[in-house]
Order: C-alpha cells, then sequence, then structure tokens
C-alpha cells in the first residue's frame, strides 16, 4: 500500500474518541425515547394511568431543555473528558435507581435527574468534536455525532421496547446502564485528555444571549423544530389518513425514516464543511418544508388515496433534509458565540427541546382542528416563518473578535 493510500484510508477512518461520543449520544436518544415504547409497561406495574406514565417523557424533555445552559456554565471550567466521563457514570446510576423504584414519584425524580445528567454531556460531546476536529471536518465531525440520535430511534429504542415487552420495563432501564457503563469505559480509553476552557466570568459566558445573531439564530431553532418535529410526533395520525396504513406499514415507515435521518445527520455536517453552515442551514430547512407542503397537498387532494410508497418516499425527504439542519446550525451559533460555544450549543439544544413541546401542542390542535392534513399544514407555515427568521439571523452577521472554533477554548493537552 503506497503513503497515498495510506494517507486516504486513514483520512476515512474515524478517531476512536469520536465514536465513543457517537455512543454518548445515541445512550442518550435511547434513554430518552424508549420510554415511550414501555409505556403500558410501566403503568401496568406501578399502577398509573398511561397519561400519567407519559408524562414521564414530558418531564424529562422540559428538565433537559431548562438544565441544559444551566450547566453548560456550571461545568464549563471543567475539562470535557472529566465532564463526559463522570456524567455517564451519573447516567448510570440514575437508571440504576429508576429500574429499582419501588413507585412512580420515585421513578419521576430519577427521570428528573437523568435528564439533568444528560443536559451536562451532550453539548459537551459537541462541542469537544468541534475542538478536536481538524479545521476542514468540523462539520462532519459534529454530524457523526449528532447520527447518535437518529440511530437511537432506528436502533436503541425498538431493543429496549422489545426487552420490555419480553423482560418487564425494568429490563428496558438496565439496558440503558449496560450501554452507558460502556460509553463511559470507552471515553475513559480513547478520549483524548483537555485542558479546562478559558476563565471567563459568567457574564462573558452568557455574553451569546446579548448578541443578536445568537439570539435570532436560538428563535429561529426554536420554530424550525416545532415545525419538523410535529410531523414525526403525529406520523401515526398521519399515515393513516393520507394511506390508511397500519401498524405494519407504519413501524416501516418510521424504520425508514430513522434510516433517513443518519443519513441526514452526515450530509449536514459534510455540507456545513463544503459549502457553510448558514448555506446547508437553509438548503436543508427549505427540502423539509417542501417536503411537508408536498405531503399536505397530497393530504387536501387525495386524503386516504396516496400511496404508502409516495408517503414513505416524501417522509425519507423529511428525515433527510430534517436531521441535517442540527450541525450547521450548531457551527453557526459557535461561529458568532466565539468562547462560549458550549453555552450556545447547550442554548440551542433547549431551543431544540422548547420546539418539540410546541409541536405537541400546536400540533394537538391542528390535529382537533383539521385532522392530519391539518398537522401538515400547520408544520409548512412554522417551517416558512423559520426560513424567514434564520434569514433575518444571517443578515445581523456577528462574527466575533474571538479565537476561531476549530481552534477553540479546548485544546488536547500535550504530553
Amino acid at each position: 500500500m503506497t503513503s497515498s493510500t495510506k494517507s486516504a484510508v486513514a483520512d476515512r477512518t474515524l478517531p476512536p474518541w469520536l465514536l465513543c461520543l457517537l455512543l454518548l449520544t445515541f445512550v442518550i436518544g435511547t434513554d430518552d425515547f424508549v420510554i415511550a415504547g414501555v409505556l403500558r409497561e410501566i403503568g401496568t406495574d406501578l399502577d398509573v394511568s398511561a397519561a400519567a406514565a407519559g408524562q414521564l417523557i414530558t418531564v424529562f424533555s422540559v428538565t433537559y431543555a431548562v438544565a441544559a445552559p444551566v450547566m453548560a456554565v456550571l461545568t464549563a471550567r471543567l475539562p470535557r473528558r472529566a465532564v463526559m466521563i463522570t456524567g455517564m457514570l451519573l447516567f448510570a446510576l440514575m437508571n440504576v435507581g429508576a429500574a429499582l423504584a419501588p413507585n412512580y414519584p420515585v421513578l419521576m425524580i430519577f427521570r428528573v435527574l437523568a435528564a439533568i445528567t444528560a443536559s451536562m454531556m451532550t453539548p459537551a460531546a459537541f462541542s469537544t468534536a468541534a475542538a478536536l476536529a481538524p479545521p476542514a471536518k468540523i462539520g462532519r465531525f459534529m454530524g457523526t455525532v449528532a447520527t447518535g440520535l437518529t440511530g437511537a430511534l432506528v436502533i436503541g429504542v425498538p431493543v429496549g421496547t422489545w426487552l420490555g415487552g419480553a423482560f418487564g420495563w425494568r429490563s428496558t432501564m438496565v439496558y440503558v446502564v449496560c450501554l452507558a457503563l460502556v460509553v463511559a469505559a470507552g471515553l475513559a480509553i480513547f478520549m483524548p485528555k483537555m485542558d479546562a476552557a478559558a476563565p471567563l466570568t459568567l457574564g462573558q459566558r452568557l455574553s451569546p444571549l446579548r448578541r443578536t445573531p445568537v439570539v435570532a439564530g436560538l428563535i429561529a431553532m426554536v420554530v424550525a423544530a416545532a415545525s419538523g418535529l410535529m410531523a414525526f410526533v403525529y406520523i401515526g395520525p398521519i399515515a393513516a389518513s393520507l394511506s390508511k396504513a397500519g401498524p405494519t406499514a407504519l413501524g416501516a415507515l418510521i424504520a425508514a425514516l430513522g434510516i433517513a435521518g443518519i443519513a441526514g445527520a452526515m450530509l449536514g455536517g459534510r455540507g456545513a464543511d463544503r459549502f457553510g453552515p448558514e448555506k446547508t442551514l437553509m438548503i436543508a430547512l427549505s427540502g423539509q418544508v417542501l417536503a411537508t407542503i408536498l405531503l399536505a397537498g397530497a393530504g387536501w387532494l387525495w386524503d386516504g388515496r396516496v400511496s404508502i410508497v409516495v408517503v414513505g418516499l416524501l417522509f425519507a425527504c423529511w428525515g433527510v433534509t430534517g436531521w441535517a439542519l442540527n450541525s450547521p446550525s450548531q457551527m453557526r451559533l459557535m461561529k458568532v458565540a466565539g468562547d462560549s460555544a458550549t453555552e450556545a450549543i447547550a442554548l440551542n439544544t433547549s431551543a431544540m427541546y422548547v420546539g418539540i413541546a410546541i409541536a405537541g401542542l400546536v400540533g394537538g390542535t391542528a390535529l382537533t382542528a383539521g385532522g392530519a392534513t391539518g398537522v401538515l399544514t400547520a408544520s409548512a407555515g412554522l417551517g416558512v416563518l423559520g426560513i424567514a427568521i434564520f434569514a433575518l439571523s444571517f443578515r445581523t452577521g456577528g462574527t466575533p473578535r474571538t479565537a476561531d472554533v476549530s481552534t477553540a477554548s479546548l485544546v488536547e493537552e500535550t504530553a
């Protein structure tokens, strides 16, 4: 093998530490979403209604959204490696508590604690990937980390749901514990030692909130996330309304959507490296909105008579473009936030979770008023609004007078 061939192979090989970060988001995504698959088992075992069990999901999401920026500030001066390893061990411990919970209130407490711990690790994972990536591959490395979240939907959640059905919901929590311990061990072995962030004051770390491009970008992300996730939250009623899809077809549709999401996360990162985060973000969001408009149009014109294949193709396009938003949106915020990159990513993550909450609320209202097609119409409308706000945020400029994101405040220690 020639030296140039070896260089090309090495260039395509992901470093082990990056795979560990991918698995970190995979575990957190699995823990977040898998509860939906074992609600019946939890309700039966703990003698609560399905609606009450469902609040475990809501509380986790709301806690995560509120805690992410707070934990980013509190842990800002700690080494990222230590934050993630310790966080993953605590995350495993919280899920041990959940598996042993004797009643619903205790389970809820451990879900809140798990959400707080998770909110500490995800922003650290993305900022670490950006800090250690070669300058030309920042988006690609961040996109790789983002695939863990979509991979959780395709692999992590189905496995956890099956375990819950076969051996009880507590086995699902044990499954998450085992995954978390594996990730903690991987981080301890492969993650480079890194210095703590620059010694900034609290005011300096919260300074992104005083920058118009950052605030406008966060508002745009709330709207865009509400638009995109609305179609996913109500994918069951939408598929049933458009094509009369049954459980089997719906399962295949969700699996295809997850695979499309993994591809989208990777493409979004590569696009951000090649074309810049702003252009990639606008292309991705426009593609998602176009797919939603086509789904809505099909519903208005041929409700109940749309081929499941057509619905699947449109949702696949929606999945690719929708999940491509993650990396460019975070790269854009990191570019305008300067040394407060981790805090900006945490705020962006919170914005996404707020968008998810809005998606459920607005989507539910639209479903009651206009059926599944009403949900798609509301989603498309919010998507158009998101495009407009993002465009406005880009016009404000805002490149900071701080270190470039590729060098960042997190650097590898010398031996």
